[in-house]
């Protein structure tokens, strides 16, 4: 099940996710953004740009969602993730499909989840330090989808007044929020995420409804670390520790 490239990592939870030794691997907003959303209630949940699937795993562990489904582009991925789903016995709960997000209503139909998470490639194809191997890439640079998109196609596949989850970067925020106004999703939640408390934030976490009411709440900062360089107790928390 583990190929000679592979690796197997202890998620700590009970749960263990099968990465490339020398590829792109999750990082701690896989592990924020499945903490911001696992409070919302859900029968059917949608993670796009899945990845390795450590949303849908974090997910199953943090919540009671009977359905969870990851969509991701990249066929050599997607199949790893399943691997890790099959390998933790969660084939009831999640399915991994490999496909572009652009055609997800195809794939899932329109208005058939209520609700929806994304960790998307942060960063414009031709800004940054553009990587040379494909999957860390594809990961990072919009090559295959844009903020547009994922806010587009999360609108076509949410329920009324379902709940999107995303977490980007900051700079991009203007870009975000015109394309949830522009896509029917309301902002109603945002919360900032700083390296520490004397840093600028360089994540930040959204929640959107679909057809909501306008009224956005800006939660309380998240601190990484705390001064000496140590996780802060709130980081603790979310990892369980």
């Amino acid at each position: 099940m583990i190929k000679d490239d592979e690796c197997l990592d202890d998620l700590q939870n009970g749960l263990f996710i099968i990465q490339k030794k020398n590829g792109f691997k999750f990082g701690i907003d896989a592990v924020l953004l499945s903490d911001f959303a696992k409070e919302t209630r859900s029968k059917k949940t949608l993670d796009l740009c899945t990845g390795t699937g450590i949303v849908p795993l974090l997910l199953s562990a943090k919540t009671n969602t009977p359905k969870i489904f990851g969509l991701e582009i990249q066929e050599e991925i997607a199949q790893m993730a399943q691997r890790s789903v099959e390998h933790n016995k969660l084939e009831d709960r999640i399915s991994i499909e490999c496909g572009d997000l652009k055609t997800a209503v195809s794939i899932y139909g329109r208005d058939s989840f209520d609700k929806i998470t994304c960790n998307p490639p942060y960063m414009k194809c031709g800004s940054g330090n553009q990587n040379d191997i494909d999957t860390k890439s594809i990961s990072r640079h919009e090559v295959m989808c844009t903020v547009d998109d994922v806010i587009n196609v999360s609108a076509k596949l949410l329920i009324p007044k379902g709940r999107f989850f995303m977490i980007h970067r900051p700079n991009r925020l203007v870009d975000i929020m015109c394309a949830m106004r522009k896509y029917k999703i309301e902002p109603k939640r945002m919360r900032f995420v700083h390296p520490s408390y004397d840093k600028v934030p360089n994540m930040v976490l959204i929640e959107g409804m679909r057809d909501g009411g306008e009224e956005l709440k800006l939660l309380p900062p998240l601190y990484v670390y705390n001064q000496d360089g140590t996780y802060s107790d709130e980081i603790h928390k979310i990892y369980g520790n």
